[in-house]
């Protein structure tokens, strides 16, 4: 095997010179530089990683928890945090959380995940948590010193929920005035009796999205019955398709309904062309996110834009920029992106298509 020395004796340098040449970390003259990386092309060098990680106390990777990449919303963060990744020199590690497996629950799965990251020495970690309720902030709080007592102080961000009061780094949206922005356009379509479809009930998002429903209610004197008008899915098309099954039973007279995300709105519209219920001339219908999925279907669907490739990049590029400060500064930055209402077929007959291809 092709050692630093080997190297070093056929550039006719030392050892600390390749060193500095491969690693940047000091000046060598361009003269040098040249033998350094002509000796490693000729010798056919190659920089072991773990050694140099070792070293440097850097290991080039960072790791991403998500809730479920079997989804159609987080592949496209994913992407937009392996672009920043990309473009600093960064490997990612995903690992899945996908809600309760094997016994385990989501919450124990997420806390062992930090765990095997920490222990593997990503010099970062990007995260959506799947904790809601009662002990949260300790939770966050302990996971916060979990990523500094470590080897390394680990910078971590919070992806989707604002968790700056803890002193985590966060990109998020505003789950309570976009679930508003949805409902409210239902209601300006003309709608009277507006049902919701929401995502798992222990989720924090979702009981912003549900608060968010149940204000505009509220403020234009509808009526809201939440045992009936109220039915809970977990992001998929098949519970959306359940979950309108169990809203048409309840609420027959329904004529507008707010889907938590685009998956379940797929679901619930389903099963609306199967009762023969005309969309959006009997029951209109919004969803939330903004996938592609949901503007090839028939009708397309109404939605609210969320910026997914965009909260990605910037979850990286805040992440990056803790790595490299090296915790100079311990204030916690908080980004909250902004979303728009998306109008199509499914509650306005005949609009003219929105497509925003470059979140696609």
């Amino acid at each position: 095997m092709i050692s630093i020395k080997d190297v070093a004796v056929r550039a006719g340098v030392s050892i600390s010179t390749v060193s500095n040449v491969l690693n940047k970390s000091k000046y060598v003259s361009p003269e040098l530089a040249e033998r350094v990386e002509k000796a490693v092309e000729d010798l056919g060098y190659e920089v072991n990683p773990i050694a140099a990680s070792m070293k440097s106390k850097k290991s080039g990777t960072i790791g991403v928890i998500t809730e479920d990449m079997c989804g159609v919303f987080y592949p496209y963060v994913v992407r937009g945090i392996n672009t920043v990744a990309d473009e600093r020199g960064y490997k990612i590690i995903i690992c899945d959380v996908n809600g309760k497996r094997g016994g385990i629950t989501a919450l124990e799965k997420e806390r062992e995940l930090f765990y095997k990251l920490l222990a593997s020495r990503v010099d970062g970690i990007i995260f959506v948590s799947s904790i809601s309720g009662i002990g949260q902030d300790k939770y966050f709080i302990d996971l916060k010193k979990m990523a500094d007592q470590r080897h390394k102080k680990t910078p971590i961000v919070s992806l989707e929920r604002d968790l700056t009061r803890i002193g985590i780094d966060s990109v998020y949206f505003d789950n309570y005035s976009n679930a508003q922005k949805a409902v409210q356009h239902l209601v300006e379509c003309g709608c009277k009796k507006i049902c919701h479809i929401a995502g798992s009930n222990e989720l924090q998002i979702v009981q912003e999205r549900i608060e968010g429903y149940e204000k505009c209610l509220a403020e234009n004197c509808l009526e809201l019955d939440k045992d009936t008008m109220i039915a809970y899915g977990d992001y998929t098309h098949q519970s959306g398709y359940i979950a309108m099954e169990k809203l048409l039973n309840d609420v027959p007279d329904m004529d507008g309904v707010f889907c938590s995300n685009d998956q379940m709105a797929i679901g619930a519209l389903r099963v609306l062309k199967e009762k023969g219920k005309a969309v959006p001339e009997e029951i209109k219908l919004i969803g939330y996110d903004d996938v592609f999925v949901s503007s090839i279907v028939e009708p397309p669907i109404s939605t609210i834009h969320i910026q997914k490739k965009t909260a990605g990049k910037k979850a990286a590029e805040i992440l990056f920029d803790r790595i490299e400060q090296q915790g100079k500064n311990d204030l916690a930055v908080g980004i909250k992106l902004e979303s728009r209402l998306v109008i199509r077929k499914s509650t306005m007959e005949g609009v003219t298509e929105d497509w925003d291809l470059n979140e696609w």
